[in-house]
């Protein structure tokens, strides 16, 4: 047999063993790859191939040898020494010729393993994000857990306190039970005990002997008890407690303290009665004087005028004369009357005539001809003048002088031909009409009487100013004039009628006494500040000189607690003050 036959041989006895296959073959790709899936690192790969190279060699020269020993046959010693020493070259030829085949297959697995290397390198980048996603959840799911446990742990505590509260309350009741249970016994045991002593003593009946000695030395302890409460009685009869002597005492020291400051009272009320007194005495004898002037006065003056003929002539009648007349003066109704007689000839008036165009005319006035008696009525008069009013207070504070604002606002509301008309008509209004405050207001603002404006709406000074120490009499004033009922307790004032006007823009009653107030007693304070820097016509004991004028009878329940006789020494040393109510 030849060299090449025993090659083909061993060749082709390799692949045939029933018991060895190709290493290659033991790990097939896919299963390689889900095997180390995630697990692989680069020195293991090297390492497993190094392995199974030497392996397959291993096997190579374990299976190719006795196969070729086994297959050659001998036919002399000396053939078989020769071709054993043949034989590693041949089993090298054949190692070589092994080699030489499977080198691309080393290349094609060198290529594949690197693809795989790659494939579970990307794996795993994949698997990163959902192995941070599979942590968060395990933490998130940690975290749940621990909460259960712990709400597991707390209801856990609540049952357990539950079930002791149950246990309490049982055992409670089973202790109250018990007590009754107890009571009852104890009644039941007592009972018996009683029934049995009565028994007893039925049996044997009463010891006479003894009943008797018990009743005299109770006798005899009676009498000494009676004998000692007497002596007792006879010593401490005229003994007050202790208890009740302190406190009749401390109520002996507060009534002495009360008594004391009684009678300090008492004197400083002695010495203003006193004051009063000599008030008293000098207003009699100013009154006596005054009644005397009034007398002279009367004999001396003409008979006082018949108001109630004017209702014959006034528009209106009675009743309408009695509105305007009631608690007004004579000079005041003198007014009235010919407010009433020149605005009946104001409506019979179709036209007025111009002033003129000179310098001494106002600008509001300038004009020549005649011009068209529009005749409004006085609360469209009013209501136009409060416009001009608040106009001017939004626009310029009051900066601007009033009768070019007058005529401005005119022209810009009603035009330039019909601004005189309205100027006239509402300067003939307001010359006629003195009685109504807003136009006498703004009349004497207009033509320069009043150099400071002080035109402001009755409701809105009724309610800016505040009285808090008006006199008692100027109260009832002010009640009266509301009409307010004081001996009902049912009737209501109604405060927001006080503030209303009537259709010509007059005030009611309320807002025009309470204006009329105020005037007097700003003349009255003016009055009184003139008399105390030093008129040499007034006497230093003048009543008006005091801090409280006598002149109704509430007067002394306003005098302050202090001495008058102290405000009039103020008064005459320059440091006295005004009453609030008058400032």
């Amino acid at each position: 047999m030849g060299t090449g036959g025993v090659l083909q041989r061993n060749w082709d006895l390799a692949p045939k063993s029933s018991t060895h296959t190709n290493p290659l073959r033991k790990v097939p790709l896919g299963k390689k790859k889900n095997q180390f899936k995630g697990e692989i690192v680069e020195s293991e790969k090297h390492r497993w191939q190094q392995s199974q190279y030497n392996e397959f060699f291993i096997n190579l020269f374990i299976i190719t040898k006795p196969e070729i020993l086994k297959e050659t046959k001998f036919k002399q010693n000396s053939g078989f020494v020769a071709h054993c020493k043949n034989l590693p070259l041949l089993s090298l030829a054949h190692q070589k010729e092994t080699i030489r085949a499977l080198e691309p297959l080393k290349a094609m697995v060198t290529t594949v393993s690197e693809e795989c290397t790659q494939q579970i390198l990307a794996l795993q980048e994949k698997e990163k994000v959902e192995i941070s996603t599979l942590k968060q959840e395990k933490h998130h799911l940690l975290k749940f857990i621990d909460n259960m446990k712990e709400e597991k742990s707390s209801l856990q505590t609540q049952v357990n306190k539950l079930s002791v509260a149950e246990e309490y309350t049982r055992y409670l009741q089973e202790y109250g039970a018990r007590k009754l249970l107890l009571a009852k016994l104890n009644e039941m045991h007592n009972e018996q005990l009683n029934v049995k002593q009565h028994q007893v003593q039925g049996d044997k009946g009463e010891d006479v002997v003894k009943l008797t000695l018990a009743l005299k030395m109770a006798r005899q302890d009676l009498t000494k008890a009676q004998v000692k409460l007497n002596a007792m009685t006879a010593e401490y009869g005229d003994v007050v407690p202790r208890r009740d002597f302190e406190s009749l005492e401390k109520k002996y020291s507060d009534l002495l303290q009360e008594m004391k400051t009684l009678r300090k009272d008492f004197e400083q009320l002695h010495e203003e009665y006193e004051t009063l007194l000599e008030i008293h005495r000098e207003t009699a004898e100013e009154r006596d004087s005054f009644h005397t002037q009034l007398q002279e006065a009367e004999r001396s003056h003409t008979p006082r005028p018949n108001w109630a003929k004017c209702s014959e002539v006034i528009p209106g009648g009675v009743e309408r004369w009695g509105c305007l007349a009631e608690g007004k003066s004579s000079n005041q109704l003198v007014d009235v009357l010919l407010e009433e007689i020149g605005t009946g000839v104001l409506k019979e008036m179709n036209v007025f005539h111009g002033w003129g165009k000179g310098d001494k005319v106002p600008v509001y006035l300038r004009y020549e001809g005649d011009i068209k008696n529009k005749k409004p009525t006085k609360k469209d008069v009013v209501n136009i003048l409060k416009d001009i009013w608040r106009e001017k207070i939004a626009l310029d504070q009051q900066q601007s002088s009033l009768p070019e604002f007058f005529l401005s606002y005119l022209q810009k509301k009603y035009g330039d031909a019909s601004a005189v008309e309205w100027s006239y008509n509402l300067y003939e209004y307001m010359r006629l009409c003195p009685s109504n405050h807003i136009m006498s207001s703004f009349y004497e603002i207009l033509t320069g009487k009043v150099g400071n404006p002080c035109l402001c709406a009755a409701p809105l000074m009724a309610l800016k100013e505040a009285f808090p120490l008006k006199r008692r009499d100027a109260i009832q004033e002010l009640v009266d004039a509301s009409r307010f009922n004081l001996d009902s307790d049912e009737d209501l004032i109604d405060y927001t009628s006080l503030f209303k006007e009537d259709e010509e823009g007059n005030p009611e009653p309320f807002v025009a006494k309470l204006r009329n107030q105020y005037i007097s007693e700003k003349q009255e304070y003016l009055q009184e500040l003139k008399n105390s820097l030093g008129d040499p016509c007034l006497s230093p004991c003048h009543p008006s000189n005091l801090t409280v004028p006598i002149c109704s009878s509430s007067a002394e329940d306003e005098l302050p607690n202090s001495n008058v006789s102290v405000e009039r020494d103020k008064k005459k040393e320059g440091s006295w003050e005004p009453p609030g109510d008058w400032a």
